[in-house]
């Protein structure tokens, strides 16, 4: 977006304000969490387009107001309504020699740019815009697919009734109507390009939600009218290779997206709920680059337990933590590093999520009876030097494990518990032998994703008596900053949490106003001293162990987050979130 000294300069020099007054509403509009632009507008300072204009000629733009202009459907639709909308972009016109003309608010918003035109192959002309033009054009969405919606309207309820053959056409042709097709592709586009990992369709009374999960936390998209609901069911079923007319039993199946700039795998679960079908879609980058264990922001101490724990001949390496916490992603970094040609690494996984090259990797299937413990027993037959199973969910899988373990392999694993302490109680409570988890297990990491600090619109501040007094409801105050110091992340002698700097987001355009953008983990690592084993031989409790542990020099989930908070990577409410339990 434009720069405050870019506004003043062209504010200034146009003579709208002086530079005193322009220094004085900066800071109002600084105090309300205002951009100054959007403040001066509101307060009638200046004019929306007058401002835009002079903004879009002193950066050498041209400018385009969109009101009342008539734009083509086919161009209109090249960029899909969710990402128009969030980013404020519409396509308005196509050039004979396959320019495509596009107006923005934000100059800058390169990625976005970027990935239009890598999407419809054509060369971008950037036109600058308005807010409110461009809210006007965004109409047009609307308006042309409610007319779509009502031709749709009466064959989409006749179909829902309709069994066997006949039914199974009409999804068929439901499925391929222009406006469903345009849909589905839109919702899935947008998706990919918000970095969502789940997208649910949940059908109610009158209406279809539309909500993506991204980073962690469920986004509203859209909400659709009811209507449309069976060409949504009919065109992903299609897509995900499901039976078409089965609407009273849950279905499972999947599909690929893949261009030169992505490789998208998608698993579809339909359901059965009051209103219809619900369906969930997990989103899988193929494509995606593995991450480095030491880019998962592990600290330097437990970085080098981990190390110590992998450098081991043999034993097993456990994470753990709940559904979505990012502990195949951990285990996939640790066999990075240990992706060698002089050993031979195989897996077990429900589902394969990255795809390693070297790694011999096998998914299980329930349907014909190839489970975790089927699929290990058989990778014991081949020779593994290293074996990574991807969730240890009964006892004989566990006790297969641990004998692997036992037997000169090193064997990565999961298991869901909530801290790393209470892993090994949860071994002993599946029924495997105290003196084989003592002998065997190196070390349990338990992590917590957090959402990270949007860069684009981080503010720093100062705690004030009363988020002082809710922290210290939650954390020991004194402990915290004993840590901090501990650490060296603040001074010796810092008695009150009053004169540190925190840091959030203010929110903004390239965060969808939330303040945050990307994950990170939060770790702590147990390794398993001959102390801990003999806690382990003799039964302990997570309590012991954990205390047993600390007293060893471990750091918990919530002093590592709050680290990273005092260190402007995510913030105190966000850590306090995902550490609660």
């Amino acid at each position: 977006m434009y720069t405050v000294p870019q506004i003043q300069k062209v504010i200034v020099k146009e003579g709208l304000l002086n530079a005193k007054d322009y220094a004085k509403y900066v800071e109002e509009a600084e105090a309300k969490g205002e951009q100054i632009i959007d403040y001066l507008v509101s307060k009638e300072v200046v004019g929306e387009e007058a401002i835009y204009q002079l903004m879009a000629q002193s950066i050498g733009r041209p400018f385009i107001n969109l009101k009342d202009r008539n734009i083509r459907q086919d161009i209109l639709f090249l960029i899909p309504e969710p990402i128009a909308k969030t980013h404020d972009i519409l396509a308005y016109e196509k050039t004979t020699d396959g320019i495509l003309k596009v107006a923005a608010v934000d100059p800058d918003d390169i990625q976005t740019f970027e990935f239009i035109e890598k999407k419809t192959g054509c060369p971008l002309e950037i036109n600058l815009t308005s807010p409110a033009s461009i809210s006007q054009a965004l109409r047009l969405y609307h308006q042309s697919l409610e007319i779509e919606f009502k031709n749709l309207s009466k064959s989409t309820w006749q179909v829902e009734s309709v069994d066997g053959e006949d039914g199974d056409k009409q999804l068929q042709k439901l499925a391929t109507d222009l406006p469903v097709v345009r849909l589905v592709n839109s919702l899935l586009e947008y998706a990919i390009f918000e970095g969502a990992s789940d997208i649910h369709i949940e059908p109610q009374e009158k209406e279809v939600i539309v909500r993506y999960r991204i980073d962690g936390i469920l986004r509203p998209v859209m909400t659709l009218p009811k209507t449309v609901l069976s060409g949504i069911i009919a065109r992903i079923k299609i897509l995900a290779n499901l039976k078409l007319d089965e609407h009273r039993l849950p279905q499972d199946g999947r599909f690929k997206i893949e261009d030169e700039n992505y490789k998208i795998s998608f698993r579809v679960s339909t359901i059965p709920v009051f209103d219809g079908e619900k369906i969930v879609m997990r989103l899988l980058d193929e494509g995606n680059k593995l991450l480095k264990l030491e880019d998962l922001g592990f600290r330097d101490k437990d970085f080098k337990k981990i190390l110590v724990g992998i450098d081991k001949p043999y034993g097993m390496i456990l994470v753990t933590g709940p559904t979505g916490s990012g502990k195949t992603t951990t285990l996939y970094a640790i066999l990075s590093r240990l992706n060698t040609s002089e050993v031979n690494i195989a897996t077990v996984e429900d589902p394969i999520e990255y795809r390693m090259e070297h790694v011999n990797q096998s998914q299980v299937n329930p349907k014909i009876k190839f489970t975790f413990a089927i699929g290990l027993r058989a990778l014991l037959r081949q020779d593994p030097d290293i074996i990574m199973v991807g969730e240890i969910r009964d006892q004989e899988t566990a006790e297969i494990a641990i004998h692997s373990a036992m037997t000169g392999h090193k064997v990565l694993s999961t298991l869901h518990t909530n801290d790393a302490p209470g892993t090994l109680p949860r071994l002993l409570d599946m029924g495997v032998v105290s003196f084989l988890i003592a002998s065997t297990v190196n070390v349990v990491v338990g992590q917590r994703l957090v959402r990270k600090i949007c860069q684009h619109c981080i503010m720093s501040y100062k705690l004030d008596k009363k988020a002082i007094e809710s922290l210290s409801d939650q954390v020991d105050v004194n402990f915290f900053l004993k840590v901090l110091q501990q650490e060296g992340v603040i001074e010796s002698g810092q008695k009150s949490l009053g004169t540190l700097l925190f840091f959030k987001g203010k929110g903004c355009k390239k965060c969808n106003n939330t303040g945050y953008k990307g994950r990170l983990g939060i770790y702590e690592v147990l390794e398993v001293t001959p102390e801990i084993q003999t806690l382990i031989m003799n039964k302990a409790t997570a309590a012991e162990l954990r205390l047993a542990a600390r007293k060893q020099g471990m750091s918990v989930m919530l002093e590592d987050g709050l680290i990273k908070a005092k260190n402007g990577i995510t913030t105190i409410e966000e850590v306090l979130r995902v550490t609660k339990e």
